[in-house]
């Protein structure tokens, strides 16, 4: 198998022959996976196919049967978080849930855990320039409880950066946004990926995104099926490999 001139550089992800059995039944079945630094991995493969779990064994909250994880070149899972942003696929709110954006954000940042004691002001200068760029100033007063989906998904994104993290999983952020809005969505995150030299991984279903931004392309199945640059990867034989039917390739699904 041929390495992508990406793949030379410092890897910030690695798992090598990677298992994960769920009551007996094999999830990720021997899964290599490299994700080196400063470029945007996408992770691709149908729904049921270890996509979730392999962001969960990265985070430490799901226990691999066998294999091996290295984080930043061999940092252990704990001492490796404080470097990470994740951004799930979608999180239920009770609707009674009381906390504005402001105050949930605030959470985020040790110096303003004590946001209660801040004025307004004080709390906003220290959640920094994250407002701006992901564009969810308006929105602080809000109740999370009453934003829309991608509302929700942009203010999810801000938490995930407020600590720089050097390394950023995305497991369907466009969950819950509509279509107009996924494209401008996947553009911020590589707009901000390009800007602050992040590594990302990006879990996505939206295939015309990944062939536009993806550095590199992991078609996941249980099994590792293909590899490649996005142009390698997006054709109709290996979109068929992975899900197993016939899947258009990515130019059909381009946004209009």
């Amino acid at each position: 198998m041929h390495l992508c001139p990406e793949h030379q550089g410092p890897l910030v992800v690695e798992t090598r022959n990677l298992r994960v059995a769920l009551a007996g039944r094999p999830i990720l079945d021997g899964v290599n996976f490299k994700v080196p630094k400063g470029q945007l991995v996408a992770l691709i493969g149908p729904n049921g196919s270890g996509k979730t779990t392999l962001l969960r064994c990265l985070l430490g909250l799901q226990k691999p049967s066998s294999g091996e994880i290295r984080l930043f070149e061999g940092t252990d899972i704990r001492e490796a978080l404080p470097r990470i942003g994740y951004v799930p696929q979608r999180i239920d709110i009770e609707r009674s849930f009381i906390l504005s954006v402001r105050e949930f954000l605030a959470l985020r940042m040790e110096k303003a855990r004590n946001w209660f004691w801040h004025a307004h002001k004080t709390s906003d200068e220290m959640l920094g320039t994250t407002l701006a760029e992901i564009g969810v100033e308006e929105l602080l007063d809000r109740p999370l409880a009453h934003l829309s989906g991608g509302q929700l998904q942009r203010v999810l994104i801000a938490f995930s950066l407020l600590r720089n993290p050097e390394l950023l999983l995305l497991d369907e952020p466009t969950a819950g946004v509509d279509a107009p809005g996924e494209q401008t969505f996947y553009d911020l995150i590589a707009d901000i990926q390009q800007r602050r030299k992040l590594t990302v991984v990006l879990v996505s279903h939206d295939l015309s995104m990944v062939f536009r931004h993806a550095a590199w392309v992991y078609a996941l199945n249980g099994v590792i099926c293909c590899e490649g640059h996005p142009e390698h990867v997006m054709n109709a034989e290996s979109l068929k490999q992975a899900y197993g039917i016939h899947v258009s390739p990515y130019h059909h699904h381009h946004h209009h």
